[in-house]
């Protein structure tokens, strides 16, 4: 019976999905790769090499130049996601069954991979330990609440900020764990994973309709994720800039170097539900991914 509860909390299922999401093939974005790649045509050597051993900021890459190579993971993430929902809405009504559970995990991913390279270029550190390995509680957690920040709550932008506030008061090489697990940052993540647990179920239905009708769905579903994948992503990105973490004038000397642990601070949010705004999710099918 516990059992039965588990699977039909908002929170679990949330959780549950996010999981199978970070598990797909090319969703985990190697942070090293990644910053080289993506600051390659912008930056010297030496930038790049400071960005990658410290962080962005610390290699004094300005906001502004950080916003534009942003912007274009984002168009191409963007471009790759509502491509492949549409596709995803092809089969009919047939294959309902089969693709719609598969879609919410590969929409997921993608937006996995967005928050992860927004993350990498204003500055936060590696997410995932490994390629393949699990993934920790803290890392589902700071995750969590970047979803949170995408779905336009004010709560998780107040939670996110106050990990970044860590991360760039301490210069901290991993998240801070104690307060992502069970410390000040930990109730908000427990409260926006189950509104999005919630979100994945009301929609369901919606996303099943716009994949009903072949060719039509697909125009459907592939509008629906460039309607509703884009400005979850610009969300994401106008809130990681203008956070001190991302700004070259506020770092710390290199000589605070800490393991990222924090002391934990009793301070509260306001509640998540109160301040969450509507936004769309639709299902989409993808490949595999590249960087």
């Amino acid at each position: 019976m516990k059992q039965g509860k588990e699977v039909e909390n908002p929170e679990s299922r949330f959780f549950a999905v996010l999981m199978a999401a970070a598990k797909l093939p090319g969703v985990r974005i190697h942070r090293e790769a990644y910053l080289r790649s993506a600051l390659a045509r912008h930056c010297s050597e030496e930038e790049i090499r400071r960005a990658i051993e410290e962080s962005p900021a610390a290699a004094g890459i300005t906001v502004e130049l950080l916003d534009k190579v942003a912007n274009e993971s984002i168009r191409y993430e963007t471009a790759k996601v509502s491509a492949l929902s549409a596709a995803a809405g092809i089969p009919g009504i047939l294959a309902l069954p089969a693709t719609v559970p598969a879609d919410t995990a590969q929409y997921v991913g993608h937006m996995l991979r967005i928050a992860q390279k927004l993350a990498y270029l204003y500055s936060w550190p590696e997410l995932f330990s490994d390629e393949g390995g699990d993934v920790d509680d803290a890392t589902k957690g700071m995750l969590t609440l970047f979803f949170g920040v995408m779905f336009g709550t004010q709560s998780a932008n107040a939670a996110v900020g106050k990990v970044a506030g860590m991360l760039a008061e301490q210069v901290a090489k991993e998240l801070p764990k104690k307060a992502l697990t069970h410390g000040v940052v930990y109730p908000m993540v427990k409260k926006v994973a189950k509104y999005l647990g919630v979100k994945m179920t009301t929609q369901s239905f919606a996303k099943g309709v716009s994949k009903a009708i072949p060719v039509v769905g697909a125009v459907v579903s592939g509008g629906l994720t460039l309607a509703t994948y884009l400005p979850m992503a610009k969300r994401l990105k106008k809130h990681l800039a203008g956070l001190p973490l991302a700004d070259p004038s506020h770092q710390a000397s290199e000589g605070d170097v800490v393991d990222g642990e924090v002391v934990e601070e009793h301070e509260t949010f306001a509640p998540a539900d109160a301040e969450l705004h509507d936004a769309e999710t639709v299902a989409v099918k993808l490949e595999p991914p590249r960087d």
